[in-house]
Formats: structure tokens, sequence, C-alpha cells
């Protein structure tokens, strides 16, 4: 392929006119390029044709495109009757359904078409690049090009190489995504490729929880939400894409895995899938809905009466540091010795450990004992987690004590982790196992994140924010009770944070 063909008079190919491929059609069309598409029912080739020209005229409209640059998009797309239409392609992307077969059948027939230097390149969000390719004449050509919907308002595309995509291929499409005003990212070819894998933590840990019994699906998410600062919490998100998406991608990406322990996914979201409690879609989900809005059930109210003396643990210093400071801000009332009062309530700021632990090791009453979750902001939520044998009046007060100056507190049982801890935890675990096997830049694995997910962070920038040092004590901690391979810890996570460096920081391996 000409090098400069990525730059200007690019001729791009697109087959399958569904809601990707329009979304595809309409960003290289706004970016200058020349679009032919091609769909196996015409009828919906035409529809797509025309539903691209409304939503151009619609930007429009709306000032975000001149009419004039609307207009001249919407005469750069064409409708192809057959296959031989793509012939002139630069870039041809395949939109079809993620089936394999289906997949390879249209990349032969393609090949006979196109020309030698035409690349071909996959939509596909689940199949490997590599067994795309493998019946292919010319597989060094063929490249996965991945991009979210909706298109036009999902800024990454993943431009995924397999083992035997030649470097150009990768290159040109990098270069083709930049016009079509994408943010491109670099991935190699592995199941998952880097988005959904990093979703994956997300997911499975917070359904993982749910099946422990530490807390509920609706708690989750306003911890999630409110505690770890995500826009939407994991339960809110699988009933919005729906359990019958969500669970067999899972399935998927563990399996192609070979059972990696990560990815091991979850029984509530198995029971949820086989009864046909999907989400949003079906009526009725993790939530409940009516009319196709979201039930949520109200907070509920906050005990009253606090205790009469509080004794916080020294034993995590930053913890303390910050459960005091917000305590002397409630006027509560503060005991400053070495060991607390004999009626004391006595607070422990675990770090990737649980209640029961903590008053165990450091010689507390544990029918006394309730642990602060203190990694994240206090600000809009606090979460706390008493023994299993914490009494009622003491859990109550420290609930009440929390909530003194009106902000929501949730209790859950007690988890080593906590939930927001464990959560991002393996989230940082996920994207630092990229890193480490070279699947992607710590640079692109973050962007990624932010861009296609909308978490609040990178799981790297998660890592550096929260401490590389915290976030390895949590796992080795989870690790350690549970004695679950699915929380050790990625090699590259240990190196940074026992070097006291930032977790996106590259190894230079050049000579």
């Amino acid at each position: 392929m000409d090098s400069t063909a990525s730059e200007q008079g690019l001729r791009l190919g697109i087959i399958g006119a569904g809601a990707m491929g329009r979304g595809i059609a309409q960003v290289a069309a706004a970016g200058g390029m020349e679009v032919v598409i091609l769909d196996a029912n015409s009828q919906v080739a035409t529809e797509g044709c025309e539903f691209v020209g409304r939503m151009l005229r619609r930007l429009a409209e709306k000032g975000k495109l001149s009419v004039d640059d609307a207009e001249a998009a919407i005469g750069r797309i064409r409708q192809a009757a057959t296959m031989s239409d793509l012939a002139g392609c630069n870039v041809v992307v395949e939109a079809v359904v993620e089936n394999l077969a289906v997949k390879q059948k249209v990349f032969a027939e393609l090949e006979n078409v196109v020309s030698e230097d035409c690349i071909i390149a996959s939509n596909t969000s689940s199949l490997s690049i590599a067994a795309i390719a493998s019946s292919a004449r010319l597989p060094g050509r063929i490249a996965g090009f991945h991009f979210f919907n909706p298109v036009p308002l999902m800024k990454l595309v993943e431009v995924i190489e397999s083992i035997r995509t030649e470097s150009w291929v990768g290159d040109t499409l990098m270069r083709v995504g930049r016009q079509m005003g994408r943010e491109p990212v670099r991935v190699r070819d592995a199941p998952g490729f880097l988005v959904n894998q990093i979703g994956r933590g997300l997911t499975i840990e917070s359904a993982h929880i749910v099946d422990e019994g530490i807390a509920g699906t609706v708690e989750i998410d306003r911890i999630m939400r409110d505690l770890a600062g995500f826009r939407m919490g994991p339960f809110e998100l699988m009933d919005l894409t729906g359990l019958d998406v969500t669970h067999p991608a899972t399935e998927l990406i563990y399996q192609q895995f070979y059972g990696e322990p990560r990815f091991r996914p979850a029984l509530v979201m198995e029971q949820r899938t086989q009864a046909g409690i999907l989400g949003r879609k079906t009526g009725s989900g993790f939530y409940p809905y009516e009319d196709g809005k979201q039930v949520v059930p109200d907070e509920p109210p906050a005990p009253t009466g606090g205790p009469d003396s509080v004794w916080v643990s020294r034993a995590e210093p930053e913890g303390h540091a910050r459960l005091t400071q917000l305590l002397r801000n409630l006027d509560a009332p503060l005991e400053d010795g070495d060991q607390p009062s004999a009626g004391a309530l006595c607070l422990v700021t675990p770090m990737g450990s649980d209640a029961t632990s903590a008053a165990v090791d450091q010689g507390l009453d544990a029918s006394r004992t309730v642990a602060v979750d203190t990694l994240f902001s206090m600000e809009n939520r606090r979460v706390i987690m008493p023994t299993p044998i914490t009494s009622s009046r003491m859990r109550q007060a420290a609930h009440a004590l929390l909530a003194g100056d009106g902000r929501p507190v949730t209790v859950i049982r007690d988890s080593p982790g906590f939930v927001a801890q464990r959560v991002v935890a393996m989230i940082v675990n996920i994207g630092c196992a990229i890193a480490q096997c070279g699947a992607a830049a710590p640079a692109d694995i973050d962007k990624a994140t932010t861009l296609a997910l909308n978490y609040p962070q990178g799981p790297l920038a998660f890592a550096d924010a929260l401490g590389p040092a915290n976030i390895l004590r949590v796992l080795e901690g989870l690790q350690k009770i549970y004695g679950d391979p699915r929380y050790r810890p990625s090699p590259w996570l240990m190196r940074r944070a026992r070097l006291g460096v930032s977790v996106a920081t590259p190894e230079d391996i050049s000579h």
C-alpha cells in the first residue's frame, strides 16, 4: 500500500452495514476518505448509506461540521453492489457477525478481488486475528481494527497485530485511525485484546464479591461510584450491556487464556444468564426496571447514637492520619492512648486485610472492632466492615459516627481489601500483566481504558495515585487469605512497587 494513501485519497471499503459498519463509514467519510459500503443484504447497505448521510447532516445542524464539509463527506460514500466493487480499495474493514467461519469466508472472497497491497482488517471484538488470518493467502496484511460502539462518540480504536501481521500494516492503520479522528492504540493479538481484558477486572471481581456474600449489587455499585470515582457501577454496566453479551465474552476470554485465574467467571453471572435475567433489555437484571427506567432502592438511614469514645489504630500510619482527621472534623470523642480503653470503639484501617485479621494481629477486642476503608477519599461515602463478632451496638455506633456529617456509610461483611480495594487492585493487576507481556505500551494501556471504558483513571495511573506499594499489599493480602492464584501480583507491579517508581515505568532493554 502506498504510504501516502492514508493521508490523502484513501479509499476505504466496509463489509457489513450494521451499527458498527455505519459508524466506521461516518468517521471515515468525515476524515476525507472515499468510502465503499457492502452488505450481503443490499437493502441494509442502502439504509446504512442513508443513515450515515442523516448523521452527517445532523452534525452540520448542530454546528459540529460545516454544511459544505458534511455534503462533501456524503459525496464520498457509495454503495457497492458486489465484492468486486471493492477492488480499488486501499483498506477494507470487515464488520460482519462474530463468527470465525463467516469472517474467514469473507476474507477469502475479498483476497480474490483486492490488490496484494490492500490491508484487510477485522473489527472483531473477541476473535483471534491469527485465527481469522490462518487460511488467508497473504496473512501478513491482515490485522484487527477494533472500534467501539457508538463509533462516532467513542474515540478509541485498537490496532491489533497478530503474530503474522507485518509492521507496515500496523503503521498504516495507526495513521488511518488518526485520520478518522480516533485515538489509535497498538495492541498485540490476545484474548480480549486490551480493553476487554481490563474491563473484566471491574465486572468479574465485583461478581465474586457478591458470590461470597460480602456485599450486594447495589452496595457495590454505590461504593465503586462514590468511593472509587467510577461513572457507573459494575452491575449498572452489566445491566446496560446485557449479561448475554458480558458473560459469554468473559467465558471466552477465560477459555482462550487456558483457564487464567484472573479471568475466572463468577457463578452469579452464569445463573442469571441461564435464567434470562439479562438486564435492561429484559426488564429485569441486577436492578428492576419500570417503563425502561432503572429502579434503585433508597439509601438505608443511618442509625443514631455514636460511641462514648473512639480509638484509632496506628498500625497503618496513613490510614490512622486520614481517619483521625476525618473524626476530628466530626467532633468525635477521640482517645489518644497507645491502647484503647475498656469500652472504646476500636477503628482499624487495614490495607488488603480484613477486620478479623487486624483485630487478632493487633491484640484488639474483636467485639469492639470495626474496619474503615481509608485508601480512597472519604468525601462522598464511607465503607466500614465489622468482624463476625463485632457487637451490633459497636457496629451501629461506628455507622452513626461516620455518617455524622450526612455522608452515606455502607456496611459490608468482613473481607480482605473491602470492596473498592479489591476491585481496583484487580484492574491494576490486569493492566500490569498486559504491560509485562508487552501486548501494549504503558501509555496506551491507560489511554485505552479511559477512552473506551470511561474509568476515572487507567490501571497504571490508578496504581500510581493510590500507591503501587498499597496495591501490591492488597493483592498479597487477598492471595494470603484466599490462597487463590487469581490474586497473584504481576511481576511488573511487584518490581515497580519495590523499586518505588511509577507503575508506568517502561523497561529499556535496547543495546
